[in-house]
């Protein structure tokens, strides 16, 4: 029998008169994990769409275990033990986890069909317990967590007697323990000789579980490595056809007076006690593990969230944050960590969403002005390296990096004094992770006040001036960037003890 499950060579796509596939091509073993890598724009969900029937291909071919297959419907690839996980969740969140594991395969009985509850139970429980979840097959998937909900959707694809599998940014939203134990669950389905198609962003995951790399950029194959015989260096810059010698490059900025001071901030159940400070040109880095309060600080601080008692001040002046407008008026903004829900108007264009938050800026007399409009537009579109057909182009329909510079877009053109980051470069390609870095530089050089927020320890480690733990809605641990170690930073983020810089 053939190891090759999968081999996808000559792919072409074209979206009305913009070729978005040239010649793309990409092959997958038995019991291989592949990565599929290259900035946000290069063209990889396109494949993956045309892979599970999404989309039809205008040219080329795909064969499965060595057969040449036409993929016309998402179901014709399931068919073939196709399955994609994708990065925005497809659950239903007031079903309960079996239901959404089986929806549209339920176990039936009987001459009426009645749906087999007990069977459905017992097979859920057993894929759950595959991926080492304590969770009851009855829970209702609205109640449980992103990271939570995302593993009920690598449930629903072990359910399916995969063979091919995609995963496309899988653990943007899972804790460690739940990164270590998906990296289990791929381990044993290599045994089983499933193949996987892995996507991300986060190149330490890569080199740990991936066996090789395929790189792609501007809908092109690069080329393939082995994992054992490459290194990042080399990925990056098959990635962008250029060298990033600064992962993280951070500028030493000299610091202004106190921007923002937040004393004794408390939100019943969530937030205990919350004392910080940020100084002009400052970028603090927040780390924690998930569910440690750490967007819940950043929503009480914009005014989403009311607090029980506490102050936060800018500037040195007391203010009162009641909601978002208090926030806004004060100099504070925040970029949300889900940009899909909180962020962006996805069906809106990049325009209306850049002029959401800036109508008093781009007005006349209360009169929405055209030409200051695309003003505003144009500068950030330029000023972004935003990659669109144009200002009037359906948010929707642009990449997640670009999709993210377009909110990071909408705040900076308030002029914010303080501005907090609630994981800026999730689900971000390297290239754009560049110019998020570049940009806060500038920001802190403007004299900027930056909190940010992210689950990547190496970005906390690398971007930051001084860096803050939390760990059950406390603040366990400060140090400053000299200070710092992961192993410093976990212990506090686990609730090994309080740790202070000196």
């Amino acid at each position: 029998m053939s190891a090759q499950l999968l081999e996808m060579k000559g792919i072409e796509k074209s979206f009305s008169d913009v070729k978005v596939l040239h010649q793309a091509e990409f092959s997958l073993e038995r019991g291989e994990v592949h990565a599929l890598m290259g900035e946000n724009g290069a063209g990889k969900s396109t494949l993956m769409k045309i892979l599970n029937g999404i989309y039809a291909k205008d040219g080329g071919t795909v064969k499965i275990k060595g057969d040449l297959k036409a993929l016309a419907t998402p179901s014709a690839a399931q068919q073939l033990g196709i399955v994609m996980i994708h990065q925005e969740l497809n659950l239903i969140p007031h079903l309960t986890v079996m239901e959404n594991i089986f929806l549209g395969r339920e176990y039936t009985f009987g001459p009426t069909t009645l749906i087999d509850w007990r069977k459905m139970k017992r097979e859920s429980m057993r894929y759950l317990s595959q991926l080492g979840l304590a969770i009851s097959p009855d829970t209702i998937v609205g109640e449980l967590s992103v990271g939570q909900q995302q593993m009920i959707e690598i449930a629903k694809a072990l359910s399916m007697n995969t063979e091919i599998l995609v995963l496309d940014e899988p653990t943007a939203a899972l804790t460690d323990r739940e990164i270590d134990a998906l990296f289990d669950v791929i381990a044993s389905l290599k045994k089983q000789g499933v193949g996987m198609i892995y996507i991300s962003h986060r190149m330490e995951e890569i080199f740990r579980i991936c066996d090789r790399i395929t790189v792609m950029r501007d809908g092109r194959y690069v080329g393939t490595e082995n994992v054992q015989e490459t290194s990042m260096d080399h990925i990056v810059k098959m990635m962008v056809g250029r060298e990033i010698k600064d992962r993280f490059p951070k500028v030493a900025i000299k610091f202004g007076p106190e921007k923002l001071k937040v004393s004794g901030l408390s939100q019943k159940g969530k937030l205990h006690d919350i004392s910080f400070s940020i100084r002009a040109g400052e970028i603090v880095g927040l780390a924690g593990l998930m569910g440690a309060g750490r967007t819940e600080l950043a929503k009480a601080l914009f005014g989403v969230d009311s607090i029980d008692r506490g102050t936060i001040s800018v500037d040195g002046k007391p203010i009162a944050v009641r909601k978002p407008i208090d926030a806004i008026r004060a100099g504070i903004a925040l970029v949300t960590e889900d940009r899909k829900d909180e962020g962006l108007l996805l069906p809106m264009s990049i325009n209306d969403n850049l002029s959401m938050p800036n109508l008093a800026k781009i007005s006349n007399l209360g009169f929405l002005s055209g030409a200051k409009e695309r003003q505003l537009s144009d500068t950030m579109i330029s000023k972004l390296h935003i990659k669109a057909s144009g200002s009037s182009q359906a948010v929707g329909s642009l990449s997640g990096g670009n999709q993210q510079k377009v909110v990071i877009g909408k705040w900076l053109a308030t002029n914010p004094q303080v501005f907090i980051l609630d994981e800026p470069t999730r689900g971000v390609d390297i290239g754009a992770k560049k110019e998020i870095y570049d940009l806060m530089n500038q920001l802190a050089a403007d004299g900027v006040a930056i909190l940010m927020i992210s689950s990547e320890l190496p970005e906390v480690l690398g971007m930051s001036d001084r860096i803050l733990v939390m760990h059950e809605g406390k603040i366990t641990g400060e140090f400053t960037q000299q200070e710092a170690t992961q192993e410093k930073i976990m212990v506090c983020a686990t609730g090994g003890g309080d740790q202070h810089a000196s």
